[in-house]
């Protein structure tokens, strides 16, 4: 088969890693079939060394336009490609000869266009978006969570969603941070007090805030007993000042001393935070898979997590699962966990458990597999 991945997005940070865990497992796996990515010649560092079977395919026009839009769709139809897979949700159409299937994440954005587009935009972008679903050969859910909303809100048959769940990076399996690379990361952010830990992306989903509230309360609960006396809450992810109620969360609950954000950091270092975390939080409100608390189980860190969407499908047993909206048994939970050295001992092993669960190896081998089964049907229609 000559196979076409789509790499427009490497310069988003969650779907670079998963385009770049894709693309590297299929050069580890598959030495049989062509692989042609296309993008931006500035990203394609970004996968590595790549077996002969793969070919770069660079567009010229600048990433996210519509001139690089319809280049990409000229160069995949010069090249006869077999199949195209594009990562992502998109909503224009395609016009291409071979047969496509996308992965889906979540619904994130077409939720967001639902609430805030003009009346106009809304179903417009409604429309195409269902069109793009319907006519795709096959489509890839990280999480059964996420197929239920893409058959529920499309209208997508659910034989021709098929579930492949996301795995971790390599940066998360390489064992535990050595000693000398915890005294160099304390010493770097000045971290000589024990933390909690949330990284993720900062936006009103992902219920910083009540994060933030559920830790001011927590530090009022182990004030009683004087346990934890110094200790913080670090908070790694995007830009903050795009979402002020967080910073205004930290003052309401006069947390200024005890809470750091710590921004973007890359994963060499963030490996290293899961391990020296005594509980990373993670109470998101929607998540189409939720891949950092399978990476903070991977480093064995006991997990608070929210009880709804696909959390509970990613975390299994391991974590210990909370009504996220409700910012009191948020608290209790980081009690019990911080306090309770027997469950937090069955916490870790069940955890490094948990994340061997999800393997790149077997999620790709399955999409190797429904390629085939699309361009064997395109062959005989």
């Amino acid at each position: 088969m000559r196979i076409a991945i789509d790499i427009r997005r490497l310069y988003e940070f969650g779907l670079a890693t998963y385009i770049r865990n894709v693309v590297r497992t299929f050069g580890r796996i598959d030495s049989v079939n062509e692989y042609y990515l296309v993008g931006s010649a500035a990203r394609f560092e970004q996968l590595g060394e790549l077996p002969a079977n793969f070919h770069f395919l660079p567009l010229q026009h600048r990433e996210a336009s519509f001139a690089n839009y319809m280049e990409m769709q000229r160069v995949i139809n010069s090249h006869e490609v077999d199949l195209l897979h594009i990562p992502h949700t998109f909503w224009r159409p395609l016009f291409i000869h071979a047969p496509y299937v996308l992965t889906v994440h979540d619904l994130l954005d077409y939720m967001y266009r639902a609430r805030t587009n003009n009346p106009v935009s809304r179903v417009t972008h409604a429309y195409m978006t269902r069109q793009v679903m319907r006519n795709a050969s096959r489509i890839f859910a990280v999480s059964q969570f996420t197929k239920k909303d893409v058959a529920r809100h499309f209208g997508v048959p659910a034989e021709k969603i098929e579930v492949v769940y996301n795995a971790l990076d390599d940066s998360f399996l390489r064992g535990h941070a050595t000693p000398e690379e915890q005294a160099n990361i304390r010493g770097r952010y000045q971290l000589d007090a024990p933390f909690l830990l949330y990284a993720g992306r900062i936006s009103p989903h992902k219920n910083v805030a009540r994060i933030i509230e559920a830790f001011s309360a927590l530090k009022g609960e182990l004030a009683k007993g004087d346990a934890y006396p110094d200790l913080k809450l670090i908070i790694i992810g995007d830009e903050v000042s795009k979402n002020p109620d967080i910073r205004r969360a930290v003052i309401r609950s006069g947390m200024q001393h005890e809470v750091r954000f710590l921004g973007y950091v890359p994963i060499e270092v963030l490996r290293v935070f899961f391990d020296m975390a005594k509980v990373f939080v993670f109470p998101s409100l929607y998540e189409g898979f939720g891949l950092p608390p399978l990476e903070a189980m991977a480093h064995g860190t006991p997990v608070v997590a929210a009880n709804t969407t696909a959390l509970p499908e990613v975390v299994g047993q391991a974590a210990m699962m909370v009504n996220p909206e409700n910012v009191f048994e948020i608290s209790r939970a980081l009690q019990r966990v911080l306090t309770d050295q027997g469950l937090r001992e069955k916490m870790k092993a069940a955890g490094l458990e948990q994340a061997q669960r999800f393997r790149w190896d077997v999620s790709v081998g399955r999409m190797l597999e429904v390629y085939g089964q699309v361009v064997a049907e395109r062959k005989k229609r």
